[in-house]
């Protein structure tokens, strides 16, 4: 599956960092040597711990994680949306990409100057916002006019578009983006195929200082952008980006320790990689044999033969059935034998929409 989720931000909120992060944990992985296949773009292990606790059960020569891309977007400025600064880089690395993590300054310090002269973390995510749907409105009045046209005539589909366009620039000029408004199911795919920048789901990344990452429900600048987040009906994952350059250095030992001594039981990057992997839709299914335990990625949704698409397209072209379990009930039963002793072991056709979790033997024939 390949999508991935941009990684933006203003100047000096420690996006860099982040993303420098991301690549170290990534060069990490042994099964993805090349860890940064474009001067912007990482790939990162996806953290589950139901692949450790199914190797342990099945004890294969070898275990294979799933992976996510992160790509590192451009920096930006106010005025990008006319082309200032990096402005049409920017947005066009932005078009690429299926999700936004929007990174925000949450801390204080003389030594970073902040873009603006002071940290306001509201600000910030106002000026990206702005940037995207100025660029956005932009793209729709000119498919308007063009519309319009043909609206006037009374051609059905025009005038149909017209009025979802209209919609939307109402929106953009009330600064609001594209996500937040509603629309039925067929005005839905019209709008999917605009590829608008402000559609994209987004998740903010709350950047803090090291003394409050063990705490941050008391900074006041997190408790901001967590309130303005619940209005946009987005997540906010809190990180240290300083310090998640720090772990990615560290083997998975070292690791555990560092997180203990700080207070925290999980990294702020394995966070953000889970949250935005799930943003996406996406979730994981698994092979498990005495050859190799494999994680592998889906889109949530996808029937059987599409998932066994994803393994080789003989699969899919071929396919039979699936052989499927839950893994809690694998992990319940303790082997595939006990589990089909059980009952457990499902054999599921074309129409099987496959689960999270799943753990599947694809029978095929071609």
């Amino acid at each position: 599956m390949a999508l991935t989720a941009g990684i933006v931000g203003l100047p000096n909120v420690g996006k860099s960092t982040l993303f420098n992060a991301i690549t170290k944990a990534g060069a990490e992985a042994a099964n993805y040597p090349f860890c940064t296949i474009d001067p912007n773009v990482g790939i990162v292990e996806v953290p589950d711990d139901r692949l450790q606790k199914l190797t342990m059960l099945v004890k294969p020569k070898k275990t294979v994680p799933t992976a996510f891309e992160f790509t590192d977007i451009a920096g930006i400025v106010k005025g990008a949306s006319k082309g200032e600064g990096l402005g049409n880089k920017f947005l066009s690395h932005i078009r690429q990409v299926d999700a936004i993590c929007h990174v925000v300054r949450c801390f204080a310090d003389d030594d970073i100057t902040h873009v603006s002269g002071t940290v306001n973390p509201i600000d910030d995510i106002e000026t990206i916002n702005l940037e995207l749907i100025l660029a956005d409105l932009e793209s729709i009045e000119r498919r308007i006019e063009r519309v319009g046209k043909m609206a006037r005539q009374k051609d059905k589909d025009a005038m149909y578009e017209f009025e979802v366009l209209s919609k939307l620039k109402e929106a953009f000029e009330a600064d609001k983006p594209a996500r937040t408004v509603e629309f039925t199911d067929e005005q839905m795919k019209l709008v999917k195929g605009l590829h608008l920048l402000t559609s994209k789901p987004v998740l903010y990344v709350a950047n803090v200082g090291e003394d409050d990452i063990a705490d941050p429900s008391g900074n006041e600048y997190v408790q901001q952008v967590r309130e303005f987040a619940a209005k946009d009906d987005a997540e906010v994952i809190v990180v240290c980006a300083k310090i998640e350059e720090e772990i990615a250095e560290l083997d998975d030992d070292e690791k555990a320790m560092f997180l203990e001594e700080l207070g925290i039981e999980e990294s702020g990057l394995d966070q953000l990689i889970r949250a935005a992997y799930h943003l996406l839709g996406l979730a994981t299914y698994f092979t498990a044999g005495v050859q190799e335990v494999r994680a592998w990625t889906f889109k949530q949704g996808m029937k059987a033969p599409e998932c066994a698409g994803i393994i080789h397209t003989d699969f899919e072209k071929g396919f039979i059935r699936a052989e499927t379990v839950s893994y809690e009930d694998l992990l319940a039963g303790g082997s595939m034998a006990a589990a089909r002793e059980a009952g457990k072991v499902r054999l599921e056709g074309k129409e099987y929409i496959v689960k999270d979790g799943d753990v599947i033997h694809f029978r095929f024939n071609v």
